[in-house]
């Protein structure tokens, strides 16, 4: 199996504990976090191979910034270790019913952000490479950080790779260019890297944000989605750019807090068709309802992880079974605490085949 790649920005992240807001705390659980390094975790994790590449400041935090990646089998031999630029960092508050969760960035004037694309191997990263996966959150963090993105797609097309890229729309970073409004200017930088991209992956809104194909009839922020109309925002998706193979959505409907349904759907523009997760015994769409969340954040970056290691195993790669296996995974993440979807792919399994009552495996 040759390697999956991810390129983006890790951090610490510094959480409040429990429930408990911000302001409250007077300490922090610290660990460190990404979303493409929490995609390469979860590779890993299932068995596969994944390696992670970032810019990282010469110092003992990012030390154990590389221990965290290595300690999951991910391999960081092309991670640069620079002088300029520091540890990005984001402090969490996580919600409980109605009240919501709360991300503060502090990621101004970080190692990638400051990292220009001619500084990272990228004919050793890809050498032995058959995927990359990128995000729309790397190229909001600077003009530099965009261009390295873009140039990580058309050095890995040029090298033959399957590139993903998450369309991650975050309000709050894309601040850089301030002669455009964030919409706009995601707009912009996104529309350059996605010629390149064969699998796009999003949420319920991402779509809407970047690309400004809204599903009808739907109401993000009230939690009400119409799922029959995903489809068609994947076609669109396609007819922009015909490059795109497949288009995954996932659809989260926000009850509050602590109670979402999820779910998604992935097109297959070959087969003009759409596949739904989960399904029920007479194949209707019917989202697990997680009742219960632990945590969140990175439940969207779970789902890419399970999405990308299924589509390069062969016996899950059929759009139906992968999509089965990416959104069971992505499940089983909100019941774990930090960004990393400590599950194995035989947890997974068992809950693709229809073991969910949680009861003790003894």
């Amino acid at each position: 199996m040759q390697y999956v790649v991810t390129f983006g920005e890790i951090m610490g992240r510094m959480a409040a504990p429990e429930n408990l807001r911000l302001r409250q705390s007077r300490t922090m659980d610290v660990t460190y976090a990404g979303a493409e390094a929490s995609v390469a975790s979860s590779i890993a994790l299932f068995g596969g191979r994944a390696r992670y590449i970032t810019a990282l400041p010469k110092h003992s935090l990012a030390d154990a910034v590389m221990d965290t990646l290595r300690m999951v089998g991910i391999d960081t031999q092309f991670v640069l270790r620079t002088d300029a630029g520091r540890l990005g960092l984001y402090f969490l508050e996580t919600g409980a019913n109605q009240r919501p969760s709360n991300v503060i960035y502090d990621r101004a004037d970080s190692a990638v952000s400051l990292t220009s694309a001619d500084q990272y191997d990228w004919e050793g990263i890809f050498t032995d490479a058959q995927w990359l996966h990128i995000s729309g959150i790397t190229p909001a963090l600077s003009k530099t950080a965009a261009d390295a993105t873009l140039t990580a797609a058309r050095k890995a097309k040029a090298a033959g790779a399957n590139i993903s890229c998450d369309l991650n729309f975050r309000k709050k970073l894309w601040q850089w260019n301030p002669a455009h409004q964030p919409r706009e200017l995601a707009g912009e930088i996104m529309r350059e890297i996605l010629p390149y991209v064969d699998v796009v992956i999003a949420n319920e809104e991402d779509c809407a944000d970047v690309l400004g194909i809204q599903a009808a009839e739907t109401d993000v922020d009230a939690g009400n989605l119409n799922t029959e109309r995903y489809p068609d925002v994947a076609r669109q998706v396609v007819k922009l750019f015909p490059n795109v193979s497949k288009v995954a959505i996932t659809l989260r409907e926000s009850l509050s807090a602590s109670h979402n349904n999820w779910g998604a759907m992935l097109y297959d523009a070959e087969q003009k068709k759409p596949f739904f997760a989960p399904l029920d015994a007479d194949g209707k769409y019917t989202p697990y309802q997680i009742r219960n969340i632990v945590d969140r954040v990175g439940g969207g970056d779970s789902f890419a992880g399970g999405l990308i290691f299924a589509l390069i195993t062969p016996e899950l790669s059929e759009p139906q079974t992968a999509l089965r296996y990416a959104v069971a995974a992505s499940c089983l993440k909100h019941s774990i605490k930090g960004d990393v979807n400590w599950s194995t792919r035989a947890e997974v399994e068992r809950l693709t085949g229809g073991s969910a009552s949680g009861r003790v495996v003894r």
